[in-house]
């Protein structure tokens, strides 16, 4: 991390240098934004109670613009977790834009499988504390990858479209030799890609109403998914998503109606995994690797209201589903329903106060899931 953190300082302090040297105008622009949250958490996980304050994390964003066409972002993220700093690269990626329809970048970039994770994961915009079911770490969504982008909009027939296609090392899959819990899971950030076949998805968006208010969208992502020399060579994943968002001032609700859903279908090719039992027998076994989620959100701003206090008020409610293999060691059928209060101290940084639960059975202890959380969240964006 140090190799990626300690060019950029330099990076900057050189283009802020040779700024104050050159009294030419520049297009070249540097800016530093980002975002962060610190809160509160008690867990009740099966009659077992704990609660704590957490440290946080803060993540900042790194715009370099070169020119009119040519600009570089990144981000990282830091938390203190387990009495250690911990940081990750979220995405580093260059843009190019052809022109105003067709924008490339290339790199690490959020990828537009969907809306949740590129556009609505950040504390400050994700109305709840928490991601919905199937997605972040064991999830059944690539959140990132490593590759090139096609991206833009357009206007066909007075409706607006936008569109993403890109090519990426794509998930990689667990076999089970390592993690025997784990055989037949895809995991979706790999720097190095663990075959020669790359990846290929995108989406395409649909705003059918002039003011933009509804989008509907469909994503995709196709990829043979096992290592080279193995096996599992040939085996691929098919990935679908459909997502949709509402977004309407309301005069008879007098206030801001936001609806968010999405729906993921992962589809890997059947293949035969290792079983080692306590006695150290072994046993070959498969199952239909075919999982689903999908959550729907409801959030209500009253906007309109006559008190400063009440118009910063925000409702929100959430439902998500995650379910997995029958048969995998990781199998699952998991709900969770959360619903929380949130106040705005301003556009962008609010006071969330939670609750959540999670109801189901399986994981990889393949027991029952049974907990509640109460969370308390500052986030901000900067």
């Amino acid at each position: 991390m140090k190799r990626i953190i300690l060019p950029l300082i330099a990076m900057f302090f050189v283009s802020n240098l040779v700024a104050q040297q050159d009294s030419k105008p520049s297009k070249t622009q540097f800016m530093i934004r980002g975002y962060g949250s610190a809160g509160f958490q008690a867990l009740n996980d099966e009659g077992e109670k704990e609660s704590s304050f957490n440290n946080g994390t803060f993540a900042p964003i790194i715009l370099f613009k070169f020119s009119d066409k040519f600009m570089f972002e990144t981000e990282m993220e830091f938390a203190y977790e387990n009495g250690e700093l911990e940081t990750a690269l979220e995405y580093a990626n260059a843009m190019y834009t052809v022109n105003k329809y067709i924008t490339i970048r290339a790199g690490k970039f959020l990828l537009p499988y969907g809306t949740f994770m590129e556009r609505l994961h950040p504390s400050w915009i994700n109305k709840l504390s928490s991601v919905p079911l199937g997605f972040g770490h064991d999830g059944i969504t690539p959140s990132s990858g490593v590759g090139v982008e096609l991206r833009g909009a357009f206007i066909l027939n007075g409706s607006r479209f936008n569109y993403a296609l890109y090519s990426t090392n794509g998930p990689t899959l667990n076999d089970g030799n390592d993690e025997p819990e784990e055989a037949g899971i895809l995991h979706f950030d790999n720097y190095e890609d663990n075959n020669k076949n790359k990846s290929v998805g995108g989406r395409i968006g649909f705003l059918p109403f002039t003011d933009s208010s509804t989008e509907v969208g469909f994503s995709f992502l196709n990829a043979k998914v096992g290592d080279k020399d193995s096996n599992y060579k040939d085996v691929s994943s098919n990935l679908i998503a459909y997502d949709f968002s509402f977004v309407k001032k309301v005069n008879s609700l007098g206030g801001i109606i936001d609806i968010k859903a999405q729906y993921n279908t992962s589809v890997t090719d059947d293949a035969n995994y290792i079983e080692v039992h306590e006695d150290g027998d072994e046993e070959e076994y498969t199952f239909e690797n075919s999982s689903d989620s999908f959550y729907a959100q409801l959030s209500f701003k009253p906007t309109m209201s006559a008190s400063n206090f009440l118009k910063n008020i925000e409702l929100v409610g959430r439902y998500s589903e995650l379910n997995t293999p029958e048969g995998a060691e990781w199998e699952s059928n998991v709900n969770q329903t959360a619903f929380g209060v949130n106040y705005w101290l301003s556009w962008r940084s609010a006071i969330k106060v939670n609750y959540q639960i999670t109801d189901g059975t399986g994981g990889h202890g393949g027991g029952r899931i049974d907990n509640k959380i109460f969370t308390i969240q500052w986030a901000f964006g900067i």
